[in-house]
């Protein structure tokens, strides 16, 4: 499947309602979310694989790597009003696909995590602690937890704790691509305008697994 093909089956998924600053809600666009699952699909082939998508919101990373061939996904959410829209796309999404997509509600940090032992891929965008300082790392933590081969996390550009938080679960850790997020003027304290911030996709993996192969190195 082409990026353009992918890009416009998310962008018929049910979008997410951004309405919790405080979860720094900020939905993955169609574009960036295809080229994201190309990359993962790309690097770590998500064929026949089991997708754990953190802080999922409405589903769009963890369904794009469904539709590229994903046996199995799991849609980790804490809003309950977003969990039911990720629960309508995967419904409509497993009408057109073979996969089988599983969402649950829960607040990771907060409530019982989930005990998810059957993961090969871990997606996140979770929230960059903007808004609540160390937000993110609950999510992060949770999914470098789950022991999984590969873990893919969307994040500021200007983030500096990456590498330790992926040390202390025995990862190492690389940058797949560099690109900008828009933000639409959702909430209060933003301009009427849109703005965008520059966001990186980091690639955990184990010792050894490095798969972007840096230019000076050659």
């Amino acid at each position: 499947m082409r990026p353009k093909h992918l890009a416009i089956e998310l962008s018929k998924l049910k979008p997410h309602p951004q309405h919790n600053v405080n979860l720094e809600q900020y939905a993955t666009e169609g574009d960036l979310a295809a080229f994201f699952c190309m990359a993962i699909d790309q690097l770590d082939s998500v064929i026949d694989k089991s997708i754990v998508d953190i802080g999922a919101g409405n589903g769009i990373l963890g369904i794009g790597c469904g539709i590229l061939g994903a046996n199995n996904v799991t849609l980790v959410e804490a809003d309950s009003t977003v969990y039911r829209v990720a629960q309508e796309n995967s419904d409509a999404v497993m009408q057109k696909y073979p996969v089988k997509i599983e969402s649950i509600n829960c607040t990771i940090g907060e409530d019982k995590n989930p005990p998810l032992v059957d993961c090969d891929i871990v997606v996140m965008n979770p929230p960059w602690g903007f808004q609540s300082s160390k937000a993110d790392r609950p999510l992060i933590e949770y999914g470098l937890s789950l022991a999984a081969s590969a873990v893919y996390v969307l994040h500021s550009a200007r983030a500096t704790h990456l590498i330790e938080l992926g040390k202390k679960y025995g990862y190492e850790c690389e940058i797949v691509f560099q690109s900008n997020f828009r933000l639409p003027p959702k909430y209060s304290h933003q301009t009427r305008k849109m703005s965008e911030t520059e966001v990186k996709c980091w690639r955990f993996h184990k010792p050894g697994d490095m798969k972007i192969i840096d230019s000076d190195d050659e």
